[in-house]
């Protein structure tokens, strides 16, 4: 089964950003005045570029036969039964083979953590803030998920489908494969050439 896992406020924002460059572009072709037009539209393809390569383009992929790590200017693939160890701090770091692939999404902030954290500690509060009992039920539970953040749960489920790979005595596939992401480099040179331009325009 696939999954995906992506900052859900980065992409939100990463596509507001890119309506509002759209407006921006349609408004800066109908009102050209030269040199002054070129530089504000370096400077809004130089943030639409960054802001591509780093809030829209990372992701994190499960699919039935690997892992796939979509970081801003790479692609990394690594076969289930290839991942030794999956740590978690701010970052998911996935080990294989004698490297690290570090996933840019889902991250975990201190924030979330603290958050995470306060949720597990015994008792609740009611409406009114006075601390209410919790069922036995809800108690094991909030024990089992204090201090845990989705990108803990996301390493969890990476390392569950590893094990279940190796159990499954699935052959150990050594063919990671990292790819650059030409899409990232396209958009950086893209911007590269506006800001060119509008140095040069007299």
């Amino acid at each position: 089964m696939k999954q995906t896992f992506r900052s859900k406020t980065a992409f939100v924002l990463g596509w507001v950003w890119v309506a509002f460059a759209a407006i921006n572009l349609w408004d800066l072709i109908a009102r050209y005045n030269g040199k002054p037009s070129l530089v504000a539209l370096a400077v809004l393809g130089v943030l639409t570029a960054v802001i591509y390569v780093l809030a829209l383009r990372p992701v994190t992929k499960f699919t039935g036969d690997e892992l796939v790590g979509r970081n801003p200017f790479r692609t990394t693939l690594v076969p289930w039964a290839a991942i030794k160890d999956v740590t978690v701090s701010h970052s998911i770091n996935v080990e294989y083979d004698d490297s690290v692939l570090r996933l840019w999404t889902p991250m975990s902030s201190a924030r979330e953590r603290a958050k995470s954290q306060r949720k597990g500690m015994p008792g609740r509060r009611g409406r009114f803030g006075a601390k209410q009992a919790m069922t036995k039920e809800e108690e094991i539970a909030a024990t089992a998920f204090a201090g845990k953040t989705h990108a803990d749960w996301v390493g969890e489920q990476i390392m569950s489908r590893a094990e279940s790979a190796r159990s499954r005595r699935e052959e150990q596939d050594t063919g990671v494969r990292t790819v650059w992401a030409y899409d990232s480099i396209g958009v950086l040179l893209a911007a590269l050439a506006l800001v060119v331009v509008a140095v040069v325009a007299p």
